[in-house]
């Protein structure tokens, strides 16, 4: 197996660290960082960043079996190859004719978080001809990954839950709150992850204050260090209001404890990038009504497992009366979180896809 190991600061390695202890439970392989040629099989963890460039040249090199992260690999290309090359990939992906739209993009990349053209070229098709078989996580990504090559050897596995070695207790949340200044019975939403554009940020905290008018135990937990240099600045000003408790980057077991901490949580995506978001997972299988975006990703859930908000117009109307609902309907959350905990615990059990990954590796599509 071929992935960025913790401690790197990505969820992809802790999902990697899981995956693999699930593996060895279930069929006991081994790993060889050294010599892929010693391999019965090749098992290459990809995700739409800079460093997984060693993974990604390995892969081309000696096709294995390719778990994408994210049916996305722009800033992966943006972020890892020089102009030249990029335009070079870009052709390779979507013909000559595009060859303008590729330097366009490439100069521009500093807004890339903002620009729609970034997620409608996803430029998947060499990874996806060059593997023996493409693992994904949802319909959406293997949708992109047939497009990009129709030949290619597609299989929808469900994104992996693991719960921790030690999940928080009721004492150890209720402290966190307090050193935050939240109150024991307050009704706390939780933002996780790495903030970007596309997370609905400023949405988010758009819509948050005049839910707060009608409840005012209402918090909002934003956590996460911020990958977009305007994001900062934008939201900079919904940030400092009442109510709203700002947190950096995370560590594992910080953000369990946080994630214990809070009542509900907030996951959007848009435009999304055909990811399955861990966070969405980890946060469903402690129990938690999450909010994501009505979107493909995010289409197989459960009705009743989690909460939908649409994108588009309507977006921030939508979602504030999603907030409305989990802070004025507590009973009714809570059961969403109930039913959350036992749909990801019959489909997302780290046994039940560390077997049907064991099939794909072992067997050829």
């Amino acid at each position: 197996m071929f992935a960025p190991w913790p401690p790197a600061r990505t969820g992809i390695a802790d999902y990697a660290a899981a995956q693999l202890a699930a593996l060895r439970r279930t069929a006991g392989p081994h790993t060889a960082e050294a010599d892929p040629a010693t391999c019965d099989a090749a098992l290459y963890h990809l995700g739409n960043h800079p460093l997984h460039a060693r993974i990604y040249a390995r892969a081309l090199r000696e096709p294995g079996v390719v778990v994408l992260h994210d049916a996305l690999l722009q800033h992966f290309y943006l972020g890892t190859l020089g102009p030249e090359e990029y335009v070079r990939e870009f052709v390779y992906n979507y013909g000559s004719w595009h060859e303008d739209l590729a330097r366009e993009l490439y100069r521009s990349q500093a807004a890339s978080g903002l620009r729609a053209e970034i997620y409608r070229y996803p430029m998947l098709k060499r990874v996806a001809e060059t593997a023996r078989a493409v693992v994904v996580h949802n319909r959406a990504a293997a949708r992109l990954v047939r497009e990009h090559a129709p030949g290619a050897c597609v299989v929808e596995i469900p994104h992996l839950w693991q719960p921790p070695a030690h999940l928080p207790g009721v004492a150890e949340a209720l402290r966190f709150r307090q050193a935050r200044g939240i109150p024991p019975a307050a009704w706390l939403v939780g933002l996780f992850g790495h903030l970007r554009e596309s997370k609905r940020v400023e949405p988010a905290l758009a819509a948050f204050p005049a839910v707060r008018a009608a409840f005012p135990d209402l918090y909002l937990l934003v956590a996460g260090a911020a990958v977009s240099v305007d994001l900062p600045r934008a939201v900079a000003p919904l940030l400092a209001q009442e109510g709203v408790v700002r947190l950096g980057y995370l560590e594992e077991s910080e953000f369990w404890l946080a994630a214990a901490a809070c009542d509900a949580a907030l996951n959007l995506r848009a435009p999304s990038a055909g990811e399955t978001s861990g966070i969405t997972i980890r946060l469903m299988g402690l129990g938690k009504p999450v909010v994501v975006s009505d979107t493909e990703e995010n289409a197989a859930f459960a009705e009743t497992a989690c909460v939908r908000v649409r994108t588009g117009l309507a977006e921030r109307a939508h979602l504030a009366e999603v907030l409305r609902f989990l802070a004025g309907c507590r009973a009714d959350a809570e059961e969403i979180g109930r039913r959350a905990r036992a749909y990801v615990e019959c489909v997302h059990g780290a046994e039940e896809t560390a077997r049907a990954l064991w099939k794909v590796l072992t067997a050829r599509c």
